[in-house]
């Protein structure tokens, strides 16, 4: 009940809406050496303080971000941004991996992304059946643990994998993700009100998003920049009058000669082949940088979960204050009865 806020409405569509522009494109335009970044990047700035200062003073909030006072319900929004992250992230540079290193195309790179949900379907009914039973926390323990494990087995991959390299990795990250969703939603609006469920909820699932969208932005940056830095290292490596150099390169003019091409335009066709391994092997490289970068953020946020309380031991106190009985008033002894008179 009360009146809609359409300032802090509008600020927020202005501040998210900037931000997801900046993430998008920013790669694109070279970040902030782009006056049309700076420019939403200022935007999204003052519109966010903005909206702070509206949703903390407003009666009626759009978003009451006073939830975040509790501690257990702000260690859970963090939590469950860095979770968007890498859940988005990860699933942005599997795909990319697979096509342009390994050749996959679309319905087989598809296919080969399944495995995940898989894990999933399997793990989310025991964890569900879990979660009232044991303390959601070690659950979510578990869940990073087999998170960061799985995304340090992708940061081994190399450019000879193969489908089953793939697939295990991906079944573990999907038990893990279910270890990790609803325990971690159960435990974060444990203390929540249920008259302000609503917007805890709201708030809770709009960070997951933020955080998915920071994930593919920055993991398609990471790959951009690491992919430039190993190819820039591996060049160093490559000396014109290296031996082992100069036996690819006559080796390979040989191959295209036998496939029809003259002599000078085979020389060109193997230094371009050269190049070529030299870009493939510090893309991989780059992948390598970002799935290990992924398995760190799963471990490094594990302390967090300490912050949350548990709701299982809250649940039992609400139940012991609900099955005590009211203090019983002090019962009055009974008045004796009057003697009777005989005559």
């Amino acid at each position: 009940k009360g009146r809609i806020d359409l300032w802090g409405m509008l600020l927020l569509a202005l501040a998210f809406g900037s931000l997801q522009v900046v993430l998008d494109t920013g790669q694109k335009y070279d970040w902030f050496s782009s006056g049309f970044i700076r420019f939403f990047s200022y935007m999204c700035v003052f519109s966010m303080l903005a909206m702070l200062l509206r949703e903390l003073t407003t009666e009626h909030p759009i978003v009451d971000l006073r939830a975040l006072k509790d501690r257990t319900f702000a260690a859970g929004v963090f939590l469950i941004t860095v979770v968007g992250f890498v859940l988005y992230g990860t699933l942005v540079l599997l795909p990319i991996y697979l096509q342009t290193l390994l050749g996959y195309p679309a319905l087989q790179s598809g296919l080969a992304m399944s495995p995940r949900g898989v894990g999933s379907l399997v793990g989310t009914p025991f964890v569900g059946a879990l979660t009232s039973r044991v303390d959601p926390r070690k659950i979510l323990i578990f869940g990073l643990l087999l998170g960061g494990a799985s995304t340090y087995q992708l940061s081994a991959l190399n450019l000879n994998a193969g489908y089953w390299d793939i697939f295990w990795p991906q079944v573990l990250q999907g038990v893990s993700l279910s270890c990790l969703f609803i325990p971690l939603a159960a435990t974060a609006i444990s203390h929540i009100p249920k008259q302000k469920m609503g917007n805890a909820t709201a708030l809770f699932n709009l960070m997951r998003n933020i955080g998915g969208s920071l994930g593919i932005a920055l993991m398609t940056t990471l790959i951009a920049r690491r992919s430039q830095f190993h190819q820039n290292r591996l060049i160093e490596h490559i000396q014109p009058g290296d031996l082992k150099v100069q036996t690819f390169l006559h080796q390979s003019q040989l191959w295209f000669q036998s496939r029809g091409s003259d002599a000078y335009t085979a020389s060109r066709q193997a230094v371009g082949a050269l190049y070529g391994m030299v870009q493939r092997q510090a893309a991989m490289m780059s992948f390598v940088d970002a799935f290990f970068l992924v398995s760190v953020l799963f471990w490094a946020v594990i302390p967090f979960v300490f912050l949350l309380s548990n709701p299982r031991k809250r649940a039992n106190e609400v139940v012991e204050k609900r099955s005590v009985p009211p203090t019983a008033q002090p019962r009055r002894e009974a008045e004796p009865e009057p003697e009777l008179l005989h005559v």
